[in-house]
């Protein structure tokens, strides 16, 4: 996979994250931990994006 694939995969992830913290913080009784890891997971994909984009 080249390096501009990659990125895309991983700014696709970002996004797809990015809708999905959305829609659990609008849900009724979201779990805190689970919504806490979702956001780090996302910090962890634009960091990744972002080490590889320089």
């Amino acid at each position: 996979m080249s390096l501009n694939a990659h990125l895309e995969t991983l700014k696709k992830k970002h996004r797809d994250m990015s809708e999905a913290i959305e829609v659990a913080q609008r849900a009724p009784g979201v779990d805190g931990l689970e919504l806490s890891n979702m956001k780090k997971q996302k910090m962890r994909l634009k960091e990744e994006i972002t080490r590889l984009s320089s």
